[in-house]
C-alpha cells in the first residue's frame, strides 16, 4: 500500500510502498502520536526503514497503491 508523510518544516511529503497492513500503519502511527514511540518507523517494500520523529508529524495518509499498467500505447 502506498503510505504518504508529510513532515513539519519539509518542502516534501515523503512516499512509500509499505507491504505492511493498514492496520499496522494505524498502529504505528497511533503509537508515535500518544507518545508511546519517539519515532514513526515503517518499513517500505524494499526493507529499508523510514524513521520520522513522531513530534514533527504533520500528517499521514494511507492508501491503496495504484495498479501498476504494463504494455504499449497506442500513438
Amino acid at each position: 500500500m502506498e503510505v504518504k508523510i508529510g513532515v513539519q518544516h519539509a518542502p516534501r511529503e515523503i512516499v512509500l510502498e509499505s507491504g505492511q497492513s493498514v492496520e499496522e500503519v494505524e498502529s504505528a502511527v497511533a503509537d508515535a502520536l500518544a507518545g508511546k514511540a519517539r519515532l514513526l518507523t515503517l518499513v517500505d517494500d524494499n526493507g529499508r526503514k523510514v524513521l520520522v520523529p513522531a513530534d514533527h508529524l504533520a500528517y499521514v495518509e494511507i492508501g491503496q497503491p495504484t495498479p501498476r499498467k504494463v504494455g504499449f500505447g497506442a500513438l
